[in-house]
């Protein structure tokens, strides 16, 4: 029993590091965020804690002088969107690559591969031009058009791999009974796929949440940008930082990703884990 207790105390004591590693951005920005600007700007003040008093006035800032709750608004939907027709494009597709014999097959697959492997940051100018030939620019729905094409690589391969670890007997069971392939894909692949459309789900979503380079490039209203491109266009002004209210609008940008994997944490692991010994 003491050589248990020893053993638990040391595993939660070896957890600490990790922790104070993972919550210390938080707790910078949320120490920043109820600063005075004295304090901020002050040389001599600790950074670690607050000395001088919690104030609200970076939040009231935040949400009565800029437009932050619109740049929300745009960043939900350029996340939810995209996110959505990614799912409906990758989920077929994975499927026919896991399940379905074709010729060109493994061609595909590569194909996929190669493409999720371009870095977004290269193809920013000739999307551009594309955008400005749909005559989308400086609008939300140039982003909605082109993050799927970054979702859509990924959330395939891992979809793909999560249905080659499925029984395939369950579905060959399925047509016994008499069963197409509609409606086992509706019956039985989607129930027991879950935890990987998860995992598309939350890449795909993270990836329009947290994306810069395409709002700043294709949109300069600022009632058209997202949460990531306003705060930086928005509250960085020169060689001025409104350090309160960026560390503010962080903050809040940041605890919807963090309450939506605390809760799809399990199945967000376990969707990607999967195949991986295939």
């Amino acid at each position: 029993m003491r050589r248990r207790l020893i053993t638990s105390i040391l595993d939660h004591i070896s957890i600490i590091p990790f922790l104070l590693f993972a919550f210390f951005p938080f707790y910078w920005m949320l120490i920043t965020s109820l600063k005075k600007n004295s304090e901020l700007y002050d040389l001599k003040s600790i950074p670690f804690w607050i000395k001088e008093g919690i104030t609200l006035d970076h939040y009231f800032y935040l949400l009565q002088k800029t437009e932050f709750l619109t740049w929300l608004s745009n960043t939900i939907i350029v996340s939810i969107l995209p996110t959505i027709i990614s799912l409906i494009i990758s989920f077929p597709a994975a499927y026919a690559l896991a399940r379905l014999r074709f010729r060109g097959a493994v061609l595909y697959g590569t194909g996929i591969f190669a493409v999720y492997l371009i870095p977004p940051t290269l193809l920013f100018i000739p999307f551009s031009r594309v955008i400005s030939y749909l005559k989308l620019s400086n609008s939300i729905w140039s982003l909605i058009i082109v993050y799927p094409s970054f979702m859509i690589p990924f959330s395939t391969l891992i979809l793909s791999a999560y249905f080659k670890t499925l029984p395939r007997e369950i579905e060959d069971s399925a047509m016994i009974d008499g069963c197409n392939r509609l409606q086992i894909i509706y019956k039985i692949v989607i129930p027991l796929s879950i935890p990987g459309v998860i995992t598309s789900t939350l890449f795909s979503f993270v990836f329009g949440w947290q994306n810069l380079i395409y709002t700043i490039a294709f949109i300069s209203s600022s009632s058209q940008k997202t949460l990531s491109a306003g705060m930086v266009t928005e509250l960085i002004r020169g060689d001025v930082f409104y350090w309160g209210s960026l560390m503010a609008g962080a903050l809040l940008a940041a605890l919807p990703v963090v309450l939506v994997f605390a809760f799809l944490m399990d199945y967000y692991i376990s969707g990607l884990s999967a195949g991986a010994i295939k």
